[in-house]
């Protein structure tokens, strides 16, 4: 009887976090329908189901999903090619580079966040962090911090690695919900912060217009980083004192540092962090072993992952209803159940957004679920109990109420200010480095004549 129940609660909260969805899939046509809605996304909605129901073999669900999804392709879309959709096209990007970051990023982070571990900072922290909650709110907040200049990946990972050994192994389940949330909150008004952030500024949107966002990340860090801190204190408090045994590293904090630095320097240069992070692996290989033996931990969320990201990439998306704060709202629970690097790119081609609103909509509201980011994911495969939607929901709640509040938050002190111009001004800029070198060229024609 419980466990009827549950999997209504499920039901009932999948198809309420993909109302959105559906509402912009009810306007497209070209496969079969049902009610109005294209097949792809009934499977992708019972995919998530499946996800939410079997948390114990998501990536099996993710896998069979994919399956199901692209043989409805096949079938019904003779054109279709999975390999163009991988690698891409002359007029369109594939969604190889995305991919290749996530299997590059979950697996060398999790190398990252063991090296971090045996380096004696965690054991060491009890020293410097307060005793009572506010030691977890201190954590968060460090973790927040991180993430603006770092993956938001490696910085759930060390919230991750440091709340394993101070709090004894004992986290509550709201208070990894808040190490998600504050992992995604801090990347969301810096460009080298979060994929979505970055694809922006690539795009030509001024890493200025998404500053504010960082508004709503503090609004919000108000919430889940007070409630998720007094949530793991009730439940098992903090470390006072550090370990008698530890021993500081530095061979392996250098490490993480050099793992960390080539991440970014790659991710700016090349937009491939993962490049950087296999680069310093191996170099740190010669300083201290590898922990090789944490890569199979993390295979099977890395799969579920690709897998999930893969199938939201083969949905027809193809048009949002229109820029609005409304639709940037809407866009943040739709975050928390689809992929949202292509839901940024189609805000990007639509424009008329204002990105700072936009870029907490869509990098926080992924915190919602625990596979709704990549630094959820990440976390999961650190600790597999996060894999229950019921659990996560439940005891994450705090989450959801501190997106909407953020939300609004920031709407009410900043507003909403459209960016619609940027790619002329980009285009405009690009023209003017270009003017210099064609000026010779059209006086002399000008003489000729």
């Amino acid at each position: 009887m419980k466990n009827s129940f549950l999997l209504r609660i499920m039901g009932l909260l999948t198809i309420l976090l993909l109302a959105p969805v559906m509402t912009f899939a009810a306007t497209l046509s070209a496969m079969p329908v049902i009610f109005g809605i294209r097949i792809e996304f009934i499977l992708f909605a019972l995919t998530l189901i499946g996800v939410a129901t079997f948390h114990h073999r998501t990536m099996y669900v993710a896998l069979i999903g994919l399956a199901v999804i692209l043989i409805t392709k096949y079938i019904f879309m003779p054109d279709f090619s999975l390999l163009e959709h991988i690698v891409g096209t002359a007029q369109k990007e594939g969604e190889w580079r995305i991919l290749l970051n996530l299997l590059g990023l979950l697996l060398g982070f999790a190398i990252l966040a063991k090296y971090f571990e045996e380096s004696g900072v965690p054991d060491w922290l009890p020293k410097v962090l307060p005793d009572d909650w506010k030691g977890g709110l201190v954590l968060l907040f460090s973790v927040m911090v991180l993430s603006s200049f770092l993956d938001n990946i490696a910085a759930a990972m060390i919230g991750g690695t440091i709340a394993m050994v101070v709090y004894k192994g004992k986290v509550h389940m709201g208070f990894l919900a808040a190490i998600v949330a504050a992992s995604n909150a801090g990347g969301a008004g810096s460009v080298v912060g979060d994929t979505t952030t970055t694809l922006m500024w690539i795009d030509g949107v001024n890493p200025l217009n998404v500053t504010h966002a960082f508004v709503a990340s503090i609004a919000a860090f108000a919430i889940f980083g007070v409630v998720g801190s007094l949530q793991q204190n009730k439940y098992h408090k903090i470390q006072k004192d550090p370990s008698k045994h530890y021993k500081i590293d530095v061979g392996k904090i250098l490490i993480v540092a050099l793992i960390l630095v080539c991440a970014i320097l790659t991710n700016y240069f090349f937009d491939l962090p993962a490049l950087g992070v296999w680069i310093a692996i191996i170099i740190g290989n010669f300083i201290r072993k590898a922990p090789w033996h944490e890569i199979p931990k993390s295979i099977q969320g890395t799969i579920f992952l690709m897998s999930l990201v893969t199938c939201a990439s083969l949905m027809p998306v193809e048009e949002l209803p229109a820029a609005s704060w409304q639709t940037a709202f809407s866009l943040g629970f739709v975050s928390a159940v689809f992929d949202n690097i292509p839901l940024t790119k189609l805000c990007l081609e639509q424009g008329g957004y204002d990105w700072g609103v936009l870029a907490y909509a869509v990098g926080f509201g992924g915190s919602m679920i625990w596979f709704g980011s990549s630094a959820g994911v990440a976390l999961s495969n650190m600790y597999p109990e996060a894999k229950s939607v019921v659990k996560y929901v439940k005891h994450g709640w705090h989450v959801t109420v501190a997106y909407i509040v953020g939300f609004f938050v920031m709407l009410g002190i900043v507003g909403w200010h459209p960016h619609a111009p940027h790619r002329k001004e980009h285009q405009l800029q690009q023209q003017m480095l270009n003017a210099p070198a064609e000026l010779p060229s059209t006086d002399s024609t000008s003489m000729t004549k």
